[in-house]
């Protein structure tokens, strides 16, 4: 099993990417091939004891999409940015996954432009797990597209409901559409035209709309929205997540003698808390609807989550999760036709 990951572009550098690189081979017994700057990414793995490692090889490429860039300009026009070159890798099937904390944007454009998509889907669409009181919810769409249609939800609903049941366990997932209120006459000119497709919709457990709030109770399993709003959320929850942390923290060191006594006596719980609010134990986000597994992580993401990002990619070969969603979209053939 061979991981293509770019390691330009980011905000931290090659240097957390690489480490991660050597951290994942040594925990998941994989192949990584690390594309960028060649140099740079031979010093580093001599630095993290690893240049060794018949694991870990490197495929130069000599240019970097900045994340200013014009994401589809961009990569049209630099055929030798690290993105590019590694979506020819997965392409070409030297590879078999791909992990990118670079331009969202850009890394989208290579994955239409060198991969296209499954059969039947107009749109990609990123799934995010955000932790929920019962589990996981998957969000999507957290970035891909910050418009959509109502078709394009429809088919991320599809996509997202196979990406619940394959990478989470979930039978039968209940997909919801957010909006500001229940009731299916709440919502903008978007959601009411989802609304009824969804409703119609075949293959899935549509359960009707959902607030945001819903998304961390765990009274639903996917939430569909556009790119735009999804994004806004799963920001704001991982916002959320660090401030709570903080707070507890704080609390306990200005509450005196007895919240320090109680805060030491709570640590293993708090420890499992954060771990399970640590959006870097989640790596990356599936890119639905192209071709190959394709993940995408955030440009700030460190060596941990860039490992356990390489974690997904290798369960989403083993679940198969993009033949899985290629056939639950040619079996919903006629309804995305339809819509």
């Amino acid at each position: 099993m061979k991981i293509a990951l770019d390691v330009m572009g980011t905000d931290y550098g090659p240097k957390e990417l690489v480490l991660g690189a050597v951290q994942a081979v040594r925990e998941f017994d994989c192949q990584v091939v690390l594309v960028g700057e060649e140099k740079t990414i031979r010093n580093l793995l001599k630095e993290y004891g690893a240049d060794n490692d018949g694991r870990l090889t490197v495929h130069a490429a000599t240019e970097v999409i900045g994340m200013h860039e014009h994401p589809a300009i961009a990569v049209k026009t630099k055929k030798d940015a690290s993105i590019v070159v590694a979506s020819g890798l997965l392409r070409n099937k030297e590879c078999d996954a791909l992990v990118s904390s670079g331009s969202t944007g850009a890394a989208v454009a290579a994955a239409l432009l060198c991969l296209g998509r499954i059969k039947g889907i107009e749109r990609p669409s990123i799934a995010t797990p955000i932790p929920s009181l019962t589990g996981t919810t998957v969000v999507l769409d957290s970035g891909a597209k910050v418009d959509a249609k109502p078709e394009h939800m429809v088919q991320s609903a599809i996509m997202g409901s196979v990406y619940a049941e394959t990478m989470f366990n979930m039978k039968n997932p209940r997909v919801g559409l957010l909006n500001i209120g229940e009731e299916e006459t709440k919502g903008n000119e978007q959601a009411l035209a989802t609304y009824p497709l969804l409703k119609e919709a075949k293959g899935i457990n549509f359960i009707g709309n959902v607030e945001g709030r819903d998304i961390n109770k765990g009274t639903v399993d996917v939430v569909v929205c556009d790119g735009f709003v999804g994004n806004v959320v799963l920001k704001f929850a991982e916002g959320l997540a660090s401030a709570i942390m903080t707070l507890i923290k704080e609390a306990i060191l200005s509450g005196g003698i007895m919240a320090k006594v109680g805060g030491f006596l709570i640590t293993p719980a708090l420890k499992t808390l954060k771990k399970r609010l640590d959006a870097a134990e989640y790596g990356g986000a599936l890119l639905l609807g192209v071709r190959a597994p394709f993940i995408i992580c955030h440009g700030s993401s460190k060596a941990k989550a860039i490992k356990n990002a390489i974690g997904v990619a290798i369960k989403c070969i083993d679940e198969e999760v993009v033949t899985q969603i290629g056939k639950k979209v040619a079996s919903q053939k006629i309804m995305i036709d339809e819509v």
